[in-house]
């Protein structure tokens, strides 16, 4: 079993109307039996085509692929949920984005939205920050697919009280970095009362490896999926949450670059690790993380020195898993069910206030909610790789919200919150417009309705 990830172009539509059934259909005919998509990004658009790169899992049986939802169905909305105002902030993975590009570097940024909503609604890459992980307290920890999942109406999300974990690990070839993440574990257990479910050792280990997209996104290539499929199905029903930590197969060179750089270059582990966890999360409909495993001593003995301060979390790490950890610990369950999912106390599409997403990102969440009906804020100041005008998209009035930076993005997300259209706080103020109709022309006469109706 494979993944992997490849390019596509795709002819754009006059308005870019219909988009994802434009990019569904096309993706789907590149199939092969056994394969579904797992991962999806518009990487550039025009108005001729659109340059897109999506993570595909081969191998499965036929029957499990044609079984698996789509990651491209939409189940449309019939109305929003006004009681509370719950946010979904995304910093899509391996992107080289300017905040959130790195080791939860736009946590700063998630503690500070939260306190514009009631519920922030955030995934992995945005807290994770290896030893650390200081999300909100009312922040939900949810892998990026099914967040995907439920914006587009086919999941829903519930609260939990705590998870039981399962921690799978590399059994490593190095004794001591397997150990270090055992003590990892047996730390959480200690410090905030993890419940885990069991840590097993795959031997033979997982093969991931670090690959970069020619739009300079991170990816990659995993064999060996089947493995972590084995241990999953033996444990059914003993756990709710899968934590797994496995070496990541990289340069060494690129490695060292990375941290010795000024933090331009793109995190070259977290695209791989985004199609893994979209996998797992796929197949059992369960919260998942990764986190990486160190590959050698050569590795762990670089001198790194002083490094960029985004990349500081990771430089100081030994084990990287303490975030996804206590990611896990409370992440809600997924539910699937349509007869479950229009239960009280879920949380659904109808539930989305907003989106907050770096501007120029055209993936499943930006279609969704633009389909949806869902406002989007878009932040120019968290640069990134992709090269898609936002703009050009078919939104209805009011729904896109540019704005310079995250800032602006609380102003405006605290406007729709109190129900106040963002740009009455700008001034100059827009005129009224103003529309004269003759409607002596479009009213019939008593003489016309009435053949009308006779006919």
């Amino acid at each position: 079993m494979k993944m992997n990830e490849q390019r596509i172009t795709i002819p754009a539509l006059p308005g870019h109307r219909n988009l994802r059934a434009q990019i569904q259909k096309a993706v789907e005919s590149k199939l092969d039996d056994g394969a579904v998509p797992v991962r999806f990004a518009v990487t550039r658009m025009d108005e001729a085509s659109y340059e897109c790169e999506f993570g595909t899992l081969d191998g499965l049986d036929v029957g499990t692929a044609k079984h698996l939802d789509s990651i491209f169905r939409l189940v449309p909305r019939k109305f929003e949920r006004t009681d509370a105002f719950n946010a979904v902030f995304l910093v899509p993975t391996g992107i080289g984005a300017e905040i959130g590009g790195h080791a939860g570097d736009s946590t700063p940024v998630a503690r500070v939205l939260a306190e514009a909503c009631d519920v922030l609604i955030t995934h992995p890459n945005v807290v994770n920050a290896s030893d650390l992980n200081e999300m909100p307290e009312n922040a939900l920890y949810v892998e990026g697919s099914s967040i995907t999942r439920m914006m587009m109406g086919t999941a829903a999300l519930q609260r939990v009280r705590a998870n039981r974990v399962l921690v799978i690990i590399d059994a490593h070839e190095i004794e001591m970095f397997a150990n270090d993440t055992v003590n990892a574990v047996s730390a959480a257990r200690a410090t905030y009362g993890l419940d885990c479910a069991g840590v097993i050792k795959l031997d033979p280990p997982l093969h991931m490896t670090a690959e970069f997209m020619a739009s300079g996104r991170a990816a990659g290539e995993i064999n060996g999926l089947e493995r972590i499929r084995a241990v999953i199905d033996e444990n059914h029903g003993t756990f709710d949450a899968v934590a797994i930590a496995s070496v990541i197969d990289l340069n060494d060179e690129i490695h060292e670059a990375y941290f010795h750089g000024d933090g331009k270059m793109v995190n070259p582990w977290g695209g791989v690790e985004a199609m893994l966890t979209h996998a797992v999360s796929l197949l059992y409909e369960v919260p998942t993380a990764h986190s990486p495993m160190l590959e050698s001593h050569k590795v762990a003995d670089f001198d790194l020195g002083l490094v960029e301060p985004r990349l500081a979390a990771e430089a100081v790490s030994l084990t990287f898993v303490q975030c996804m950890l206590k990611g896990l610990h409370r992440s809600p369950r997924i539910i699937t069910d349509p007869e479950v999912m229009g239960m009280a106390g879920l949380l659904t599409a109808a539930d989305v206030s907003c989106l907050v997403i770096p501007d120029k990102c055209v993936g499943l969440p930006t279609l969704a909610a633009l389909e949806q009906g869902i406002p989007v804020i878009a932040v120019r100041e968290n640069d990134n790789l992709m090269q898609n005008d936002l703009l050009a998209l078919p939104w209805v009035p009011g729904q896109l919200h540019v704005v310079e930076n995250y800032w602006e993005a609380v102003g405006v997300m605290t406007a729709l919150k109190a129900g106040i259209t963002p740009n009455s706080l700008r001034r100059p103020l827009a005129a009224t417009r103003v529309e004269d109709r003759n409607m002596e022309t479009q009213i019939a006469t008593p003489d016309a309705e009435e053949r009308v109706i006779k006919s």
